[in-house]
């Protein structure tokens, strides 16, 4: 049971750490993003951009947990908990993005931490 919650926290914290250094790169990288960034006005493929951040870093994050956690069930409570902890945040930037953008992000944090648990040779 340790190893099961310590992989989902685990899990979630590699999450953060990887989408905040993939979005720094495209800060950085993307003066275009690096300028819209704070007032939120992306435009399509920024937001493309944004979603696969958060896409690799669901994949990296469902490994993670689920080899720490030597279970893929440990991958999918760490993309619930997160999916569970963005809800109220995307209620607050939801009319800066379109319904698409919130239902990808939304259905891709389980998903892809799962998809990314099934990697995991604890999993298997």
């Amino acid at each position: 049971m340790l190893r099961l919650i310590g992989g989902v926290i685990i899990g979630i914290l590699v999450w953060g750490i990887g989408v905040t250094v993939l979005n720094l790169g495209l800060r950085h990288g993307w003066s275009a993003y690096g300028a819209v960034e704070k007032a939120m006005l992306f435009t399509v493929p920024m937001m493309a951009a944004r979603l696969s951040v958060s896409g690799i870093s669901s994949l990296v994050s469902g490994f993670v947990a689920a080899a720490i956690g030597r279970s893929g069930q440990a991958a999918l409570i760490a993309g619930v908990l997160l999916l569970l902890l963005f809800v109220p945040v995307h209620y607050m930037i939801w009319s800066k993005f379109p319904l698409w953008y919130h239902l990808t992000f939304f259905i891709s944090l389980p998903l892809l931490s799962v998809i990314g648990g099934r990697f995991s040779s604890a999993s298997a």
